[in-house]
């Protein structure tokens, strides 16, 4: 770490100051499980009055909202899944009139049925108020102006780190992704304090930094918040390095609000706090869905508190982490750094993509079989995807080339992302019992 990143901003191992955590942040470990027990007892009333889908999953599992007289009884109840808001898509998972509903984002999926989430006006209140408190704990403060190179629109990334970081004071500059000489030039005019993109992005805006012959330590950045995709530690040392930063990582996903679920202290840099007066935490066992004891690896599972729009009752994340006790904030607990996922998702530079996406794309392909293998590695910093498909036996030599380019287009066009193609001859990729191993990681 350099002298440069510690300019104005917090000091490593420093306590936050106690004027800057609002009434949630200084509650007791026993006071924030009162007002947890209270807030889900309503939402799984909430869930269950208003969505047909929680009263038909409630009465199969035989249990009710009444049931849970303790957070402990929440185990009784059943988890949801990404299929299960696909299978309601696109309102049936909301639990307001459609008048009620102020806004509506989506992700993409496995298929071309994006998973569809909706706000209410407080919903926009809360999801600004988390994602404020998630900035000011990475360090930003009123007054800063913040460079936002997360992408506006369906995605939750955008929006949700612009109207957050209005709502602590921050002078916005929405500037979204892409287009990074220009990235480059507005950080040098507009000198922000604070940056929010995903890391492996950030590493581009550094590398174009140098391209112009700029040193990136001398500019104005002090803090990043890094999300939308894993990143490690040795990501983290050479972008505080290279950029003379504090970097920071944050955690979100859309079915559960968007960006500020949880998030990283400047402090410490020791794991995620997740805002539990607002989203409950559970580490469950992907195989058998047994809840397990705090400190042990298993799948996070999330229920919101006090959604209205769209309320989530042990939403299966598939992110693989474990359960801390908190430090900076010691009243929340802490949630590792995602480790991997329990399905077959690949969270490609900030990017979900799934090997049923590609084999939509291959099968629609002329010469090419639905043979494939997704080969994961590491150039350089960044993960690399490399998509290795058979051509078909009657397909000419000649057409395989461009076939393999209209798997990159199409991949590119769709899915938002970029990949590597290319065509084998047929048979060529090993087959155990008659099926390919459809998914190789090769990263460290």
């Amino acid at each position: 770490m350099t002298a440069a990143i510690n300019r104005s901003g917090p000091h490593l191992g420093e306590a936050p100051p106690r004027e800057t955590l609002d009434e949630a942040e200084r509650l007791s470990v026993e006071e924030l499980r009162d007002l947890q027990l209270q807030r889900l007892r309503w939402t799984l009333r909430h869930a269950y009055e208003n969505v047909p889908h929680y009263r038909r999953a409630f009465d199969a599992a035989g249990v009710r909202p009444e049931d849970c007289r303790d957070l402990a009884d929440l185990a009784r109840f059943p988890t949801t899944s990404k299929a299960d808001l696909r299978d309601n898509y696109p309102f049936g998972m909301f639990a307001v009139p459609q008048a009620d509903v102020r806004r509506i984002h989506a992700s993409s999926g496995t298929t071309g049925r994006p998973t569809v989430v909706g706000y209410t006006a407080n919903d926009l209140d809360i999801w600004a108020t988390v994602v404020a408190r998630s900035i000011r704990a990475a360090g930003g403060r009123p007054g800063d102006r913040l460079h936002n190179a997360y992408g506006y629109g369906l995605f939750t990334g955008g929006l949700g780190a612009h109207y957050g970081a209005e709502r602590l004071g921050c002078t916005v500059i929405p500037v979204s992704g892409g287009m990074t000489p220009r990235q480059v030039q507005l950080i040098t005019d507009f000198e922000p304090r604070v940056i929010m993109v995903t890391p492996s992005y950030m590493l581009t805006v550094i590398d174009e930094f140098e391209k112009q012959g700029l040193d990136p330590r001398t500019s104005s950045l002090e803090i990043g918040i890094f999300g939308a995709e894993p990143w490690t530690e040795q990501m983290r040392a050479e972008m505080e390095e290279r950029a003379g930063i504090h970097a920071v990582d944050i955690y979100g996903l859309s079915e559960v609000i968007g960006p500020g679920v949880a998030q990283e202290c400047v402090e410490t840099k020791d794991g995620l706090h997740i805002w539990e007066d607002h989203f409950y935490p559970e580490v469950i066992d992907p195989d058998s869905g047994e809840v397990l004891p705090e400190g042990e690896l298993g799948e996070l599972v999330f229920t919101s508190l006090t959604k209205e729009a769209m309320p989530v009752i042990r939403y299966r994340t598939r992110d693989l982490t474990r359960l801390l006790p908190g430090t900076a904030r010691p009243g929340m607990r802490r949630m590792e750094k995602v480790t991997g996922r329990s399905d077959d998702m690949i969270i490609l530079r900030g990017v979900n993509l799934f090997p049923t996406q590609i084999e939509e794309i291959i099968l629609r392909t002329p010469g090419l079989a639905p043979h494939f293998q997704l080969v994961l590695s590491t150039r350089g910093r960044l993960d690399h995807l490399t998509v290795q498909v058979e051509a078909r036996p009657d397909s000419p030599a000649d057409r395989r080339d461009a076939a393999a380019a209209e798997v990159v287009k199409a991949v590119k066009d769709t899915i938002g992302t970029s990949v590597e193609v290319v065509c084998l001859e047929p048979e060529t990729l090993p087959r155990s019992a008659g099926k390919i191993q459809r998914l190789v990681d090769h990263r460290g």
